[in-house]
């Protein structure tokens, strides 16, 4: 990797980023956030290609894009006639290992992890009541099962049935939620 000035980095040790200032023989001094400059090595630093703001825009639920496309969807959809959804099963499939939900976990504790998490299925289960999705499969995987019981709260809390999704399609690791 090749830094110039200009260039968003962030720090693989540390929680920050910040904007290549200077770039001489291996050593890079970085303007971080918080108005410092610091010097890093090369190796310390991630290129930042794109912000993650710039990528939440395609996935955020309370994007205002996708709020009206929502519109729109519920609209056309208050004929009699069943929605699609409901003819053809249309399955939603929300993976929520973190490496999907965010960019980097750097300087996130488990329970920001698992935070980020809950707040996803939230937003989803908001989300497909809204838009009348009949089911959603939540992917959570195995691990310890804290992800899974807090799952199991937030569907106690909307009244939701659910269920240990398709093994032969998931695994161990997936809860398939009916509305």
């Amino acid at each position: 990797m090749k830094l110039k000035i200009g260039d968003k980095v962030l720090m693989k040790d540390s929680v920050g980023k910040g904007v290549v200032v200077k770039v001489s023989k291996g050593q890079v001094m970085v303007l971080d956030e918080y108005g410092f400059e610091l010097p890093y090595r090369e190796n310390q630093l991630i290129l930042i290609e794109v912000e993650q703001s710039e990528l939440s825009k395609f996935n955020d639920i309370n994007n205002k894009m996708l709020r009206q496309k929502e519109q729109l969807v519920e609209t056309s959809k208050r004929s009699t006639k069943k929605s699609k959804q409901e003819k053809y099963g249309v399955v939603m499939e929300v993976d929520l290992h973190i490496e999907k939900l965010v960019k980097s976990i750097s300087g996130m504790n488990n329970a920001d992890i698992l935070n980020k998490q809950l707040d996803t299925a939230k937003h989803k289960v908001e989300f497909a009541i809204r838009n009348r999705i009949p089911k959603i499969v939540f992917i959570h995987g195995v691990g310890e099962g804290i992800l899974k019981e807090e799952l199991y709260r937030l569907f106690h809390r909307y009244s939701l049935r659910y269920e240990d999704a398709s093994y032969q399609k998931y695994g161990l690791g997936a809860t398939e939620v009916s509305f």
